[in-house]
């Protein structure tokens, strides 16, 4: 029992001891590692924290519509049993304008400020989708607004520089599709 007593005690001042000693890692990857480990711990967090959020439901969603000013109906899928939400969008079909008489480089400066265009609407999350059609023909594009009235899409679509200079002209659709259905 003496003996036990005597490494106990040999252990704990050897513990101590040790204790004192200088780090011999360098401070600049003790900094790495802490930032390494928050990083998982914030990433931990941000997971549990989406996990607990639970989806909104179908009338939830209706109902912020809505609130927003957006017409909506819904139906029951006779096959699943689900209930489809549908929102109306507006379908803007860009057509060849009567002004098409600019030079290359004007040309080429339109089509970049309409790109921008379409882009700041697609950013603001007034546009869900745009494109050119693949043929020559007098239409030439369309883009989907995600407003809730048609004077709104009238006048997004209206403020491209394309259709400000002539050179495209803009139709205008209600156009009705079911939420949460992406493209394929």
């Amino acid at each position: 029992m003496e003996i036990m007593k005597k490494i106990i005690v040999l252990l704990v001042i050897a513990f101590f001891f040790s204790c004192k000693e200088e780090s011999k890692t360098p401070v600049s990857e003790i900094n790495t590692e802490v930032e390494n480990v928050s990083e998982i711990i914030k990433d931990s967090v941000l997971i549990e924290a989406k996990e607990i959020i639970a989806p909104k439901t179908i009338k939830q969603i209706q109902e912020e519509l809505t609130s927003k000013g957006f017409k909506t109906f819904d139906y029951v899928d006779e096959k699943t049993k689900d209930t489809v939400l549908m929102q109306q969008y507006f379908m803007a079909f860009l057509k060849k304008g009567p002004i098409r008489g600019q030079n290359e480089e004007e040309a080429a400066e339109l089509q970049k400020l309409h790109m921008q265009h379409l882009k700041k609407m697609y950013n603001m999350g007034y546009a869900d989708i745009s494109g050119p059609f693949g043929d020559d023909s007098d239409m030439r594009g369309v883009t989907i607004y995600n407003v809730p009235t048609l004077k709104m899409a009238d006048s997004l679509a209206n403020s491209d520089p394309m259709v400000i200079a002539g050179r495209l002209i803009i139709e205008l659709h209600p156009w009705w599709a079911a939420k949460g259905f992406p493209l394929r």
